[in-house]
């Protein structure tokens, strides 16, 4: 009978490593489990109650074993740790918040091989013999893979942590102001770049319907430049408001501005602009019947 060759059978030995780890994880879940629950990945997350710690540590275990039986053991897509990729989030991120940094959280995970590792040994007769040696680089590579998840889940979290304070401090950023009956006004500070003008655009649309407003007032007092960019932003958000069937004015037009606009070619004809806010208001009043005096304070004071 012929021999088979040297790759087939570190091939074949590699995979019976894998499964005996898998059996092994299976059978020792319990134990590694207990041992893990005094790791400081888990002591750190399972603050109140020891037991909540050990099911954790049993669920990793199992994602473990599954991960092994299927000899998938460095890759982090492999489905056996589906099962506690919100779990390992969670707890990446709570380390996080206690001030862990990314290295920190690397450093818990890694820890909690050597209570395998030694549970492994016990499993032989000679702990130095090949088959120990496979089962432990099998093991190995699949903590090592644990690890990656992990990391991966954190920052994952990161990122969409990032993206919701963006979102939020966008929307505080934009905040829309009801001034009169029937006229609401966004206060624009700051660069309008695509994503806060989808959110002023939003904001403004909704507070039409909202509070019912015949006319909108887009303030760019506080936008520092205005470019091509910037005035297609506010053309948009002027045709979506009449879309709605309000009638949206622009005010803030410094000499700086009005400067650039001319100097830029921009096209604003079609747009009711105003040197001040309090202008645009007084023009929506008038609009709408209601006297103003230009003696109160302010120029725009209904009488």
């Amino acid at each position: 009978m012929q021999a088979p060759e040297p790759d087939a059978a570190h091939q074949a030995a590699q995979e019976a490593a894998a499964a005996r780890t898998a059996d092994f994880l299976g059978r020792r879940q319990e134990q590694i489990a207990q041992r893990w629950a005094d790791a400081a990945l888990f002591r750190t997350v399972f603050t109140l109650s020891r037991d909540e710690a050990v099911e954790a540590g049993k669920a990793v275990v199992d994602a473990l074993s599954t991960v092994a039986a299927s000899r998938r053991l460095e890759d982090i897509t492999a489905p056996g740790f589906l099962p506690v990729r919100e779990q390992l989030q969670r707890m990446a991120a709570s380390l996080a918040r206690t001030g862990a940094t990314a290295a920190q959280i690397a450093d818990e995970v890694a820890a909690l091989r050597g209570p395998v590792d030694a549970l492994l040994r016990d499993e032989f007769e000679d702990p130095a013999g090949d088959e120990a040696r496979q089962c432990a680089l099998a093991l190995a590579l699949l903590m090592g893979t644990l690890r990656l998840v992990v990391m991966e889940t954190a920052l994952s979290s990161g990122q969409e942590l990032i993206e919701r304070q963006r979102q939020q401090l966008l929307e505080v950023a934009t905040p829309v102001i009801q001034l009169w009956e029937s006229v609401v006004a966004v206060p624009l500070i700051g660069t309008l770049d695509s994503a806060r003008s989808q959110v002023v655009m939003e904001n403004l649309l909704d507070a039409i319907v909202a509070q019912r407003a015949r006319y909108a007032i887009l303030d760019i007092t506080g936008v520092p430049t205005v470019d091509s960019l910037v005035a297609q932003h506010l053309m948009k958000t002027v045709a979506a408001a009449r879309l709605m069937g309000a009638e949206c004015l622009v005010s803030g037009i410094r000499p700086a501005i009005a400067q650039t606009i001319v100097h830029l070619g921009i096209d604003l004809g079609t747009v009711v602009t105003h040197a001040t806010l309090a202008d645009a208001l007084a023009y929506a009043l008038r609009r709408q019947g209601v006297v103003v005096s230009s003696g109160t304070p302010g120029g725009a004071g209904p009488r």
